[in-house]
């Protein structure tokens, strides 16, 4: 299991999830935030702290929201940043690149 950060905080991105997140498994992408999910240690700490309730369980995501488990991901890759697993949120792993289905939205 792991966490998804979902559509309600494209164009939001508040941050509280960031400064809470023990691990550093969030990043910062041009409209919304993205969840590393091989970083992530399935703490919650992100979901009781979102003030737009845009994180959600990856078994537990609405039906219209089922595809940003996939977006989260693939933000990581190749394809958008190609970070892969960085190893923690810092500067230079912030972007103003989306993945695809974002930017459209």
């Amino acid at each position: 299991m792991t966490y998804v950060i979902t559509s309600p905080c494209i164009d939001v991105k508040d941050g509280a999830c960031v400064d809470v997140c023990p691990v550093d498994c969030i990043y910062t992408g041009g409209r919304m935030l993205y969840i590393q999910p091989d970083e992530c240690i399935d703490c919650g700490v992100c979901l009781s702290v979102c003030p737009v309730a845009a994180i959600f369980e990856d078994h537990a995501l609405p039906p219209d929201e089922t595809q940003f488990a996939a977006i989260n991901a693939e933000f990581f890759g190749p394809a958008v940043t190609g970070w892969g697993a960085p190893g923690g949120a810092a500067p230079r792993f912030t972007t103003t690149l989306d993945h695809p289905l974002v930017v459209r939205r």
